[in-house]
Formats: structure tokens, sequence, C-alpha cells
């Protein structure tokens, strides 16, 4: 099998729609509001995209100024083309465009941690999250 990688080819919402599905990512997307993930899709500015002939097996979505900080904020594989190495070029792909003084950030499951410690990456206990819905307390 050869998996080709493409920066920035264009998916459409259903294409990243049908692949989250095949993955446990799912389950924490809103898979069912196609307008919220056209939004995704439509303002990111850095899409690494795996392929196997015709079919989306894989996609780092991340939003960045390229320079400063990259928030990689969706990886995802087809759980039948996982331990494939697939995740793991998504984001050797995604670091090659942005500058070496850009941090690389992302959120885990409780069960990737381990994935991306191997990988290189440092936990960070600093983070903070405003819920959708939740206005900021004046």
């Amino acid at each position: 099998m050869k998996i080709e990688y493409k920066v920035n080819q264009q998916i459409s919402a259903e294409q990243f729609i049908d692949l989250l599905k095949r993955t446990t990512l799912g389950e924490r997307r809103p898979v069912e509001n196609t307008k919220c993930i056209r939004g995704m899709l439509d303002n990111s500015n850095l899409i690494v995209t795996a392929w196997d002939s015709s079919k989306l097996v894989g996609v780092a979505r991340s939003v960045t100024d390229f320079h400063y900080c990259c928030y990689l904020s969706d990886l995802a594989v087809d759980e039948e083309y996982q331990r494939l190495g697939i995740g793991k070029q998504l984001q050797i792909q995604t670091q090659a465009k942005i500058q070496s003084t850009c941090k690389l950030f992302l959120i885990a499951a409780p069960s990737a941690n381990k994935y991306y410690e191997q990988l290189g990456y440092t936990r960070n206990e600093r983070c903070w999250v405003l819920e959708r819905g939740r206005k900021i307390i004046t």
C-alpha cells in the first residue's frame, strides 16, 4: 500500500465526516453538523491529508501563524489504517510546514497520552478551556 500525503488539498465536509466516523475522534466531533464541519475546514490554514488512492485515510487539521504557534486541532486516521505510521507522518508533514520557532500544540484524548509522549511531546498542565456556550465572567 502506498499512502500519498497532500498539503492543503481541498476536502469536502462529507469526506471529513466520513473519515471521522471511521475513527474514535468522531465521538468527540460534531459529525451531525455539516455546517460546523465545513467551518472547521474553511477556517483551518494548514491541513495535511493521507490518501490510499482516492480514499481519505488520515487528516491533520491545524490553525497556525506558522511562526510562533500551531494548534493541531484534529489528528484522525482511519482505524483500518492505524499503526502504520500514518499519524506520525501527518505530524511530520505538519511540522515541516511551520518554522522551527513554532511550537506545536494539541489536546489529546486521555488514551492517547502515551502515544504523544513517545513522539517527543511534553505534557503541559497550563491549558485552560472555556466550554462552548459559556461566557467570560464580567
